[in-house]
């Protein structure tokens, strides 16, 4: 989350209001209406959207995040709206919204949104600085769990037709414990329509697909799976694979990489562009851009995720039955140094399970049984709702 200032909230609100999930409407049975008390214990993120607090339930000691933001009235929140949608759709891989509330500002008219969320220590971002700060690389295991968890995140919100249009290593919160990732901060989120224009400056800069540096407005959800290539490839090489210092920089930095886009490749980012005149570069060889000990599986995943043809960048459930991933499919695999199992993996949704074709790739032998229950609990959770 980029760094500003934001006024502090009170060191603890009451908030009254429908459980995150609860409808409104003629057939709607009437929200059931909660008093509980947080106590803000420190600032954990701040930024132009506001502030993120750690804060604590008073009467459970439960602890939570509190993302506070100014409302304006005129319009409907898209975050609360995107966060209630995942409610009812809740992934393992993705932020639980808790509750949410509004608060007075200092000023009469101001009125600030809070969204209760699940809490979270870490980051992919926080991590990773730790490795680079000790002069150690990352563990592959967590290259591959933080991918693995992320693809499943992204196949969950595409399928509904979210696109997160913010996937960075800040963004993607992990448990320390059990390095179970979950995808965060839906602020910069939008339902995709096509044919409905969609702003281009959007995402964070090393981790812009190219087609939103060309200023596309009918750009897809692939644009979150390029930032998930940029991702992964940072956590390979231990610094950005795309450090650009502006949107032209930028697009030098991944031709170096890709080597120039042909006419077609252009036409499919933006057709506007087609007669642009580019120089002329051949693409790098990943193996000169990775480390020797890189293993192939990882490249030839990364290389999938980074094509400039946004229609041929893997979709994220297919990315998760990719060779890289097999260590995660076998029985005995575990987290480093003797810190226990892996986390959940393979509790898959109805929805996921409905791709009958690809569990059979993504379902190893041995989780069968947990995940048939884990989807027959789900689809009696949903008739309940």
């Amino acid at each position: 989350m980029a760094e500003t200032t934001a006024a502090a909230m009170p060191g603890s609100e009451s908030s009254q209001g429908p459980p995150p999930g609860g409808a409104a409407g003629a057939d709607a049975a009437p929200p059931l209406e909660q008093n509980i008390s947080y106590a803000a214990e420190r600032i954990i993120g701040n930024g132009s959207f506001g502030v993120v607090f750690e804060a604590k339930v008073v009467e459970t000691g439960e602890v939570v995040a509190i993302k506070k933001v100014l409302q304006d009235k005129r319009f409907k929140n898209r975050e609360l709206q995107i966060m209630r949608q995942l409610v009812k759709d809740p992934h393992p891989n993705i932020v639980a919204l808790k509750h949410c509330f509004y608060s007075q500002g200092e000023k009469a008219d101001e009125l600030y949104l809070n969204l209760v969320l699940e809490f979270v220590p870490e980051t992919v971002y926080s991590i990773s600085r730790r490795h680079q700060k000790h002069g150690m690389q990352l563990p592959l295991l967590y290259v591959k769990l933080y991918l693995y968890q992320l693809s499943r995140a992204l196949a969950h919100i595409h399928a509904l037709g979210i696109c997160h249009r913010d996937i960075k290593p800040q963004n993607l919160l992990v448990d320390p414990t059990t390095q179970q990732l979950k995808l965060c901060d839906f602020g910069s989120a939008k339902a995709l329509v096509p044919g409905e224009p969609n702003v281009s400056y959007i995402c964070s800069r090393y981790y812009r697909a190219p087609e939103l540096i060309f200023g596309s407005t009918d750009y897809t959800t692939a644009i979150d799976i390029w930032s998930e290539g940029c991702v992964g490839a940072e956590l390979l090489l231990g610094q950005p694979l795309f450090p650009g210092d502006s949107g032209v920089d930028q697009l030098v930095e991944i031709i170096k990489v890709l080597g120039t886009p042909t006419k077609e490749e252009i036409r499919s980012m933006n057709s506007n562009y087609i007669e642009f005149k580019f120089p002329q570069i051949k693409s790098c060889q990943w193996r000169k851009i990775f480390r020797n000990k890189t293993p192939e599986d990882a490249m030839d995943f990364i290389a999938s995720t980074l094509a400039y043809t946004p229609s041929k960048r893997v979709a994220p459930l297919e990315g998760c039955a990719h060779p890289f991933f097999d260590e995660l499919r076998q029985e005995s695999t575990r987290l480093p140094n003797g810190a226990g199992p892996l986390p959940p993996l393979f509790e898959f949704t109805t929805r996921e399970m409905a791709n009958t074709e690809l569990m059979d790739k993504l379902m190893p032998p041995h989780a069968r049984s947990s995940s048939s229950s884990t989807a027959d609990s789900q689809q009696k959770k949903a008739a309940d709702r």
